[in-house]
């Protein structure tokens, strides 16, 4: 039995869909229901359910994006650092191995050679070069807090999509803007990310971190031009001039923008579809909410 932290969220609800599809026993334990946040009754709840394997998809985003998180500090710490670390604890203690939902906003641009980062680079948007939101901060020392967890898999997301049309949803978002940054980024497509990291554990891969992005990068404009010809979405698409204005204008703290290198889960045999066709595809199924 697999048991599922934050299973209502927009990365939870995907893990739900894989369980359902594939027949996989799962429990799904709200906070409302079992306030796992709690050290004492997230232990109770190991030692009751006994699960082969945990995944947290628990943490704090903000809504409708990481803005809230500068209004909402402790809430956002808590969720990314702080609740991590008793998880982490707990299912050492019960000697259950699990999977830890994490992020590559903690990285800005890309490495010096011009190449995406990988597993081993060291973040370079965080606390510690204070030029990050408070959001990538937090996720940042989420995978300190996790850096010696035994039998724990760190699984990096990047900007999720998928064809279904939803606020979380990256292309629903820049239908949904006035205005665009330009910028370059790695993505990662929902439904393949759920499925590549479930076979991290159903291979049973080395624990650590993995970046479970697309393969390549895609800039906003190269998005525009694949949802214009799609034609899911006609609209004239209107840009920032540059990131200043961006800042100065739309947002409240600066954005990750940056792009990561796959090849390490792909060196193990798990492979994603090319960022490109993986955009484009998700339009050609594009489902209207």
């Amino acid at each position: 039995m697999i048991l599922l932290l934050g299973g209502t969220g927009y990365f939870g609800a995907a893990y739900r869909r894989l369980f359902a599809t594939r027949g996989i026993a799962y429990r799904n334990v709200s906070r409302t229901e079992r306030d796992y946040s709690q050290p004492g009754i997230l232990r109770e709840l190991l030692r009751e359910a006994r699960p082969e394997f945990l995944i947290n998809c628990a943490g704090y985003t903000g809504k409708p994006n990481v803005d809230v998180c500068e209004l909402h500090k402790a809430d956002c710490l808590f969720g990314n650092a702080v609740l991590p670390g008793f998880i982490g604890e707990a299912c050492a203690a019960a000697g259950v191995p699990w999977g830890h939902i994490s992020s590559g906003c903690i990285y800005t641009g890309a490495r010096a050679d011009g190449g995406g980062f990988t597993e081993e680079d060291a973040p370079n948007f965080d606390f510690r070069h204070n030029n990050c939101s408070f959001y990538s901060g937090t996720k940042a020392l989420g995978e300190e807090v996790l850096r010696d967890a035994p039998q724990c898999y760190r699984w990096r997301a990047r900007i999720p999509f998928n064809h279904e049309d939803n606020p979380r949803n990256y292309l629903t978002k820049l239908m949904r803007y006035d205005r665009l940054l330009d910028a370059r980024n790695s993505l990662s497509q929902l439904d393949e990310f759920v499925r590549a990291t479930w076979e991290c554990w159903q291979r049973r891969l080395p624990f650590g971190i993995y970046n479970v992005t697309n393969p390549g990068s895609v800039t906003t404009r190269e998005v525009v031009d694949l949802i214009r010809a799609s034609g899911v979405a006609k609209k004239e698409f209107q840009f920032f001039a540059s990131e200043e204005e961006f800042l100065r204008q739309a947002a409240k703290t600066p954005r990750s923008n940056c792009v990561l290198d796959s090849g390490k889960l792909l060196r193990h045999g798990v492979a994603l579809t090319e960022i490109h066709e993986a955009i484009a595809q998700a339009l050609r199924q594009w489902q209207r909410a």
